[in-house]
């Protein structure tokens, strides 16, 4: 397994999901989730930071250090406490296609670390075990806001 290719393809999908969370979360009609776009854009950036790291740290054999960032799920826990869901769901419906997406974006990401890390060994075996938990935090929290907000939706009379 070649990790400095695992990691270059890791960096360019974290580049694409900032850009996707930047993008949308103006065209987003709850604030909530707006918010909490933005925030996933952000730490996207970290990332992204955190893998160039890696891939300079390949290049130079010197390792890493690593950076200051959150524990796996450290967002969508902050989410969940403080109910950003239950004020979310009301006025998504118009979002959900976004949601959908944010939440597959996730998921792929999650199982791409996690595939990779089967196949990698020692260091670089714990950095996409890493990714991977930070990415499976973020696919939660998208899954339970999008199904909340389908709850809604589907429970709408025809016609809205």
């Amino acid at each position: 397994m070649d990790i400095e290719k695992i990691l270059k393809y890791a960096l360019e999908r974290e580049y694409e999901g900032k850009r996707f969370f930047s993008e949308n979360a103006g065209r987003l009609q709850n604030a909530a989730a707006q918010s909490a776009f933005k925030a996933i854009a952000e730490e996207e950036q970290r990332h992204i930071d955190f893998i160039s790291a890696q891939l300079a740290a390949l290049n130079t054999g010197v390792e890493a250090a690593s950076p200051e960032l959150p524990k796996a799920g450290f967002f969508a826990d902050r989410a969940e406490s403080q109910s950003i869901m239950d004020t979310v769901a009301e006025a998504m419906v118009a979002d959900l296609p976004v949601l959908r997406m944010a939440y597959l974006i996730e998921r792929d990401f999650a199982e791409f670390y996690e595939m990779a890390a089967r196949k990698a060994e020692g260091k670089a075996r714990e950095t996409l075990e890493m990714l991977s938990a930070w990415e499976s935090g973020h696919e939660r929290l998208f899954k339970r806001m999008h199904d909340k907000a389908f709850e809604q939706y589907a429970q709408m009379p025809w016609g809205g």
